[in-house]
């Protein structure tokens, strides 16, 4: 029978914890994690989600009254399990930790776009794709990846700018369905286009230009394989990228609002263009 490798703190300056310092603190971890090859997993269904996706812990942070609950989900890993009273983990990590524990994961290598697409479906290939461009917030982008994995999207397709799909925000308001759906980054962008396309996408551009279509136009005779792409709720896509797509799309809507939350996008389009059941 395995035993959890247990080690109670009580000193925040642990070098142990150095993962866990100042999570509350976004320009410095988007830097501090990729650099180190980790990212930071935060409650008990996220982590229970990274494990069963075979992503590996170096250690897990928790109080002494979550032990229980989650020692048979961090037995069989070997990593350590740090325990401090919840006024030290307040301090360690700059919030009140109420959501179970923390485990600080090592960050797969990204895949490529082509093995992606390729791979999609059981080798069938991707039908539908999101790209988002220069998504900044990470609530948007953890909210669009839970669109996009409830919506029967096959791959996501981050641009260079965009923010850290696994950051702690993006990934616990995904609600670990970051490691659910394929994703990666597309770069160079949007050259990277290309790519798309030879794999036999036409690429939509989300956008409201004077010669977009309507979503509805689009649904009723929609490609076998589609790759929207969305940009930000002010700016919207950039004049070069949606130069690069096949078609400029806009999604119908009322009572004078032009625009929606990037999110509430993706899963609007997601839902509309999604391939029917049954159909491989």
């Amino acid at each position: 029978m395995t035993t959890l490798d247990v080690v109670r703190v009580d000193d925040p300056a642990d070098e142990r914890l150095a993962d866990y310092n100042s999570l509350t603190d976004v320009v410095l971890r988007s830097k501090h994690e990729p650099a180190k090859g980790l990212y930071i997993a935060e409650s008990s269904t996220v982590i229970r989600r990274a494990l069963a996706a075979g992503h590996r812990p170096r250690s897990f942070l928790m109080a002494p009254k979550w032990l229980d609950s989650m020692s048979d989900l961090i037995a069989e890993t070997g990593a350590p399990v740090y325990v401090a009273e919840e006024p030290l983990l307040k301090e360690i990590t700059g919030f009140h930790l109420h959501r179970g524990a923390l485990a600080a994961m090592h960050r797969p290598p990204l895949p490529g776009v082509h093995e992606l697409l390729a791979g999609a479906r059981g080798g069938a290939g991707a039908r539908r794709v999101v790209i988002l461009e220069d998504i900044v917030d990470h609530t948007n982008v953890g909210a669009g990846m839970r669109a996009c994995a409830a919506l029967g999207v096959d791959v996501v397709l981050f641009t260079p700018s965009c923010a850290d799909p696994l950051y702690r925000r993006a990934v616990r308001v995904s609600m670990g369905t970051v490691f659910q759906v394929p994703w990666t980054r597309i770069d160079p962008w949007p050259a990277g286009i290309q790519a798309l396309h030879e794999h036999g996408f036409e690429v939509a551009a989300l956008a409201l230009e004077d010669d977009s279509i309507s979503l509805d136009d689009l649904v009723t005779d929609p490609p076998d394989k589609l790759a929207l792409v969305l940009g930000t709720e002010g700016d919207g896509l950039k004049a070069r990228t949606i130069a690069e797509c096949d078609m400029t799309v806009r999604i119908p809507m009322t009572g004078g609002v032009d625009s929606l939350n990037v999110a509430s996008a993706v899963a609007v389009a997601a839902w509309a263009t999604r391939v029917p059941a049954g159909e491989s």
